[in-house]
């Protein structure tokens, strides 16, 4: 935007003589919009030279003298498109001021947005900051959950590992102590009715426990069984047999078996219905009191007792025994297994079935497997089942003095196996 300056220009009439005095006016005027006007103010400016007086011999001085009508009427216009143009100009700064307002106004509403924009982008980047933390601490909980998991994984498997080798074990114990009772089938016949006084109604159990005759069979030995015993007594009286293994052949010595002695027994038992004993009842207070105090708790039908006959109390032991009225209470506090007793406090004892038992017609016995024999010195040539393969091959033929086979077992070197016999049966458990 450019300014110019000028004189100004002003038109008076002289009080003496009427004529006109001209000046000229500051007068702002923008280039750029209105260049013709400064042109044509340049124009007046220049035509008229207020310095002097136009004059010739017909014409008289300005001041004080009449001025020539021609010059006037021009004059006149010019002062009139003067007054035009500083109407024009005064428009223009009007405008200019007008312009100038609204600038300062969309500045400020630019500087209010792009305080705006900056508080927006600050937030942002708080909350962007506070997202990443956020997500940091979340990505930092789940790795120790997954740290968690893996080591509840781990426990859990270790743990499902021990349970398995208990199960093992338990399956292992009872398949050792499991008795096999063979009860023998007896003629009876109905004699007469015996009157039992129900205070001494008891559970009668009669189990025949026999044990079963076993050989251990160490490792270059093999048992076999032949289904003639014929057989075996020949096999017997050979001091050797040659056996042959594809290629190769090995001696091996046949022996008689004999079985270690075995006993059978029967165990009759006596189940009470109406007493049971209990322990763990320590003496926290005086004998009598204690006793009292037992006597009361196993007789409250709320707690699973019932009506009682007798109570017997040790209290170095802590243990005793209780005889109920009616049948069925002892039944069930013996599957309960526990009862609490109020002696002061809250005790809990353990509830065992009370019985009796006897051992009669205890037998011992021994024998020897007619046809069965051990064979001895077998040499490990081959794998375990082509080798016993072999030993069945060559002891079935009769050239060998041989004969059908019912069952044969070879263990080799460095293991060992427990063979069981069973009476008066021509299988084999092993």
């Amino acid at each position: 935007m450019v300014t110019e300056s000028n004189p100004p220009l002003a038109v008076a009439p002289r009080s003496d003589s009427g004529a006109f005095t001209f000046a000229l006016g500051l007068v702002h005027v923008t280039s750029d919009q209105y260049s013709p006007v400064r042109g044509r103010i340049r124009k007046l400016r220049d035509t008229f030279d207020f310095g002097r007086i136009m004059s010739d011999d017909a014409e008289k001085q300005v001041y004080g003298e009449l001025v020539n009508p021609d010059e006037e009427s021009r004059m006149s216009d010019a002062a009139a498109e003067l007054k035009k143009y500083k109407h024009l100009i005064e428009s223009a700064d009007n405008e200019k001021s007008r312009l100038l307002l609204e600038k300062i106004e969309a500045e400020t509403e630019k500087k209010r947005a792009e305080a705006e924009l900056q508080s927006f982008m600050d937030s942002e980047d708080k909350v962007s900051d506070q997202f990443n933390k956020d997500l940091l601490e979340v990505q930092e909980e789940r790795k120790s959950l997954d740290r968690v998991h893996q080591d509840l994984k781990k426990e859990l498997y270790d743990l499902q590992k021990k349970l398995q080798l208990k199960r093992d074990e338990s399956d292992s114990l009872r398949r050792r102590f499991k008795i096999e009772a063979r009860i023998p089938v007896k003629a009876v016949k109905f004699a007469r009715v015996q009157e039992r006084d129900e205070a001494e109604d008891q559970v009668e159990s009669v189990f025949t426990v026999t044990q079963t005759p076993s050989f251990l069979l160490k490792g270059g030995q093999a048992l076999i069984t032949f289904e003639e015993e014929k057989v075996a007594e020949q096999i017997l009286r050979l001091a050797k047999c040659s056996v042959a293994c594809d290629k190769a052949k090995m001696e091996v010595k046949p022996y008689a078996l004999t079985l270690d002695p075995s006993v059978k027994f029967e165990v009759h038992i006596q189940v009470s219905k109406k007493s049971v004993k209990f322990c763990n009842a320590p003496p926290t207070l005086p004998e009598e009191r204690m006793r009292d105090r037992l006597e009361l708790s196993f007789s409250r039908a709320s707690r699973g007792g019932g009506e009682v006959e007798k109570l017997e109390y040790h209290k170095d032991t802590g243990s005793g025994r209780v005889t109920f009225i009616s049948t069925g209470v002892a039944e069930s506090l013996v599957h309960r297994g526990k009862f609490c007793v109020d002696t002061g406090s809250d005790v809990v004892v353990d509830v065992l079935p009370l019985y009796e038992y006897q051992l009669r017609k205890f037998q011992t016995y021994s024998g020897a497997p007619r046809r069965t024999v051990l064979l001895g010195g077998i040499q490990a040539l081959m794998d375990e089942e082509d080798l016993q393969d072999h030993l069945e091959i060559h002891f079935q033929k009769p050239s060998n003095y041989g004969g059908e086979v019912e069952n044969i077992k070879y263990v080799p070197d460095g293991e060992r196996l427990t063979a069981f016999f069973s009476e008066d049966s021509k299988e084999k458990e092993a």
